[in-house]
């Protein structure tokens, strides 16, 4: 019988005041504030909310499987830029992350392997552990931009 692997990670979120607080974890030295978003009552502007942070972990998981299996295939690349939309909607009568739109856009400097880079980018998407463990909907729309060289 297989064992199965487990990896464990802590975040501890310290509220500080009105509807604000303070994301850590003890294996990282960043802390990041998080708020209520502003679309909700008492909601504050210009911090990360729950729903920043759902959107951002569908987009670095992306990136970071991106960057795995381009590593692993040899595959160079000159900048891969992840612009990831949340959609928040109302589904019998509560407020779910129903959509997720991951717009990745990769350089690469020759047009020969144009190709293989949408393959890579579609695999990468495939793999991507936290796509797999939601239920929002995911919109995959990459993009694949090479240099043009004199």
């Amino acid at each position: 019988m297989q064992k199965s692997e487990e990896h464990i990670y802590d975040v501890t979120i310290d509220w500080k005041e009105d509807k604000t607080g303070v994301m850590s974890s003890g294996k990282l030295q960043q802390e990041v504030e998080v708020a209520t978003p502003p679309e909700f009552p008492g909601g504050v502007e210009g911090i990360w909310s729950p729903e920043h942070l759902f959107t951002a972990s569908v987009g670095s998981c992306l990136m970071t499987s991106f960057t795995a299996i381009a590593e692993y295939s040899k595959f160079e690349f000159e900048s891969l830029k992840v612009k990831t939309y949340g959609t928040m909607s109302r589904e019998d009568g509560k407020f779910v992350m129903s959509k997720i739109t991951l717009k990745p856009v990769l350089t690469i400097s020759d047009k020969k392997y144009e190709k293989k880079a949408h393959r890579l980018l579609e695999k990468a998407e495939n793999i991507c552990l936290i796509s797999r463990s939601i239920k929002s909907e995911i919109v995959f729309e990459s993009e694949v931009n090479v240099l043009v060289s004199d």
